[in-house]
């Protein structure tokens, strides 16, 4: 080579050093604006705080290593490790520190530590309601996974030069916190991203421009499409469905609306701690706060009968009961923590309450206590129940009798849809007592056939617990607690038994915390419930849980079922006490998977949140080996069209492995121009190459008679039938094997030509 034509070689090469520098700079700015813009809606779900600024400071530092080592041709396996070994010491400094080796080497009580703290970070997610506060767990999860994070998306967008990528994993971690904690869009943060995603975009173009500066036809593309899809996100956003207003009373506090009108309520955003409890209880009770027994067609009515002061002591009155029925004596404690309210949460059948400031009255026919606007907050207080306790044989013996309460709960509007009382008559066919009949009710509703769901009531317009309402519902099978409530407690009345509707809160959720032999449980705003209840002669009202997926059915045992578990286990469970609250039905195991309010015991909550993690794990890895494994596929499928002598998919072939590779592959490049630099720079057999660049000439030029005979006589450069595929292998491992040991992983696992090959195909 003469050293003129070095030396332009060397001008060139500088050249392109310079534009590809200033290529990887732009890159490494536009990744850094796109992960804070990406990790600000996190503040929605976990408050402010010093995890922010470590989060935004390890992934600057990450990014400033991985763009000075590229200055150094490191390559780009060795990179990836330098940042997560960065990463890892920085964790270890901060969080790891008392564990480490020196304070900075981690080691295996570092690894101990760093599980336990993924786990009670998981716990804390799970039982939190946002903003959560930036405990030493959360902060540690956050800051790790935004290091891991910032090395993922480096690599895809600088290492793998996929910008595009690298821009739809950061919005999909900036859409997280949305489907968490839904809320508005904050514009501002998109509008970040989107600048930042163009940004880089842009900067990966420039880079690949030929001289004169003209941008490429996959510059003008990639801009459109990003400024497109500003455009339309910005005018399609405010028409959006937001969440409702949240129904509360004070700053922070949780309210109650009597009225049935839950829906809000449910779907609000904003999930907190309203009360803790404990209970002598074998299960814990549902806490109510009023019933309703009016119904006017269109809405439930909350009861407002006559009150007595609770000063007195004697003002629930005495549980009344029919001869031989044994009744159980159980005492709740019930702590307040956010909620405003004249309504006082209580388990039922109460018979005395102690504790409360303030002002308070009994309603004896309902046993609920109300007092004045928001005197519930801050109250800590113990209610005493009797809780009547039926064996099977008892209760199937005992009729719903309507003559035993007001009116108001058997009555019915004249305009009941028929669906309703049709319906009621179908499922109870064949039973012989009330109790079986509301039994077959409760299955019939908790089966396969319904769905819980807090969006269907309202894309499909009955969000309400009107007749109309639980006549669709009954139609369409897919609502929430209101309308399974409402449809149960309507239907039961269409034969002839007294029924209500109760609101409270379900059991919560159990802390782990123990207080004189009894497990606190945390009950979440979210956990405000609506539940049936029907009147039976000797026993009184009686809790039914038809809802889908929530809460426990009831059941009541046997008399010598209850003899045989007392028996076994003279301590009393939930299968030996009959009891009139609801009893579960399944197994334990099954019943916390997927029942919100069970009691899952520590170890398995562990053991769930674990392989939480691993599904989590195998499911991302699978993500990542998709891109692979479609490529993969299509290019098995180009070679067998290429056996049959099609040049266009033989050619396909060369061009995706070029691009895969990292290969520059300008829109203006004929096959020659290609074939001729991966000879020259590659080493690429050249024979092997004449024959691809020969066949793709005349498939693209000759006339097709003159591609037909060329197809079927072999010749200087012809392609009878498998010398094509063979030259396409041939070329396709000599270019492979000339690359680098990162690019060829990189090819295989994260084929570029998927997604540039929109641009870069002609």
């Amino acid at each position: 080579m003469s050293l003129s034509t070095r030396w332009r070689a060397a001008r060139s090469a500088r050249r392109r050093g310079t534009r590809n520098g200033r290529s990887d700079a732009l890159l490494t700015v536009g990744v850094m604006i796109g992960i804070v813009a990406a990790l600000l809606p996190v503040t929605r779900v976990i408050a402010p705080g010093a995890w922010i600024w470590g989060a935004l400071a390890l992934s600057a530092a990450t990014m400033a290593t991985g763009f000075l080592l590229r200055r150094t041709r490191m390559s780009a396996i060795g990179i990836s490790a330098v940042e997560l070994a960065l990463t890892i010491g920085v964790v270890t400094v901060v969080f790891l520190r008392e564990t480490a080796l020196w304070g900075i080497i981690p080691v295996f009580g570092s690894v101990d530590q760093a599980a336990g703290l993924v786990v009670t970070a998981s716990e804390e997610i799970l039982y939190s309601a946002a903003p959560m506060v930036p405990t030493p767990a959360l902060s540690f999860l956050v800051v790790g996974a935004a290091g891991l994070f910032t090395i993922a998306v480096d690599h895809i967008a600088l290492t793998a030069r996929m910008p595009l990528l690298a821009g739809v994993a950061l919005f999909t971690v900036s859409l997280i916190p949305a489907l968490a904690v839904p809320s508005a869009v904050n514009l501002w943060s998109f509008a970040l991203l989107a600048a930042a995603v163009l940004l880089m975009l842009r900067a990966e173009t420039r880079g690949r421009e030929p001289r004169g500066g003209r941008a490429s036809g996959a510059s003008a593309v990639a801009a459109g499409i990003g400024a497109l899809a500003l455009v339309a996100t910005l005018l399609i956003t405010p028409s959006l469905p937001q969440p409702g207003p949240r129904v509360a009373s004070g700053s922070g506090t949780a309210g109650i609306d009597a009225s049935l009108s839950l829906g809000q309520d449910l779907r609000r955003p904003e999930q907190i701690e309203v009360l803790r409890m404990r209970s002598t209880a074998p299960l814990p009770p549902y806490l109510r706060v009023a019933t309703l027994s009016e119904f006017t067609g269109a809405v439930w009515e909350p009861d407002r009968t006559w009150s007595l002061p609770l000063e007195g002591g004697s003002a629930f009155g005495d549980v009344g009961t029919g001869p031989g029925i044994e009744v159980a004596d159980y005492s709740t404690t019930v702590e307040i923590t956010d909620l405003s309210a004249s309504w006082l949460p209580v388990p039922f059948p109460a018979v005395g309450v102690e504790g409360l400031s303030g002002s308070w009255n009994v309603m004896p026919l309902n046993r609920t206590v109300v007092g004045d606007n928001g005197a519930t907050q801050g109250q800590s207080y113990v209610v005493e129940t009797r809780v009547p306790e039926p064996t099977l044989d008892q209760i199937r013996a005992a009729d719903a009798n309507p003559d035993q309460v007001r009116d108001t709960a058997s009555a019915l509007p004249d305009n009941l849809p028929e669906i309703i009382a049709q319906t009621a008559r179908e499922i109870t066919a064949g039973t012989t007592n009330d109790y079986d009949a509301l039994i077959a009710m409760q299955s019939w509703f908790r089966g396969s056939d319904f769905r819980y769901s807090l969006d269907a009531p309202v894309e499909q317009g009955f969000d309400g617990s009107g007749a109309d309402a639980a006549a669709a519902f009954l139609e369409v099978k897919s609502g929430y607690c209101v309308h399974y409530a409402s449809a149960f407690a309507l239907m039961a009345r269409t034969l002839d038994m007294p029924s209500r509707i109760v609101v409270g809160y379900l059991p919560g959720v159990n802390t782990s915390t123990v207080v004189d032999g009894q497990n606190v449980r945390s009950v979440l705003s979210g956990q405000l419930h609506a539940w049936p209840e029907v009147y039976f002669d000797g026993i009184g009202w009686v809790a039914f849980e038809p809802t889908n997926s929530l809460g426990t059915a009831t059941r009541f045992g046997s008399a010598t079922d209850a003899a045989q578990n007392d028996a076994a286990n003279p301590t009393p469970t939930a299968s030996s006490a009959p009891s009139a609250t609801p009893q579960p039905t399944r197994s334990a195991l099954s019943e916390n998977l997927d029942t919100p309010n069970a009691s899952v015991p520590l170890p398995l909550q562990r053991n769930l949140a674990a392989f939480g993690w691993g599904a989590f794990t195998l499911g991302l890895l699978a993500l990542l080996a998709a891109p692979g494994v479609v490529a993969e596929l299509r290019r098995r499928q180009l070679l067998a069209s290429a056996t049959r002598g099609d040049a266009v998919a033989t050619w396909a072939v060369v061009r995706d492995t070029a691009v895969d590779l990292g290969i520059r592959v300008a829109g203006s490049d004929t096959p020659r121009m290609l074939g001729d630099r991966l000879v020259r720079e590659y080493g690429v057999d050249a024979d092997a190459m004449s024959v691809l660049v020969s066949a793709i000439e005349r498939e693209s030029y000759a006339l097709s008679g003159a591609r037909t005979v060329s197809r079927q006589r072999p010749g200087d450069g012809g392609t009878e039938r498998g010398t094509l595929a063979q030259a396409a292998r041939e070329v396709r491992g000599q270019v492979m094997l000339a690359a680098s040991p990162a690019r060829r992983s990189i090819a295989l696992v994260a084929p570029r030509s998927l997604v540039l090959g929109l641009f870069t195909r002609g």
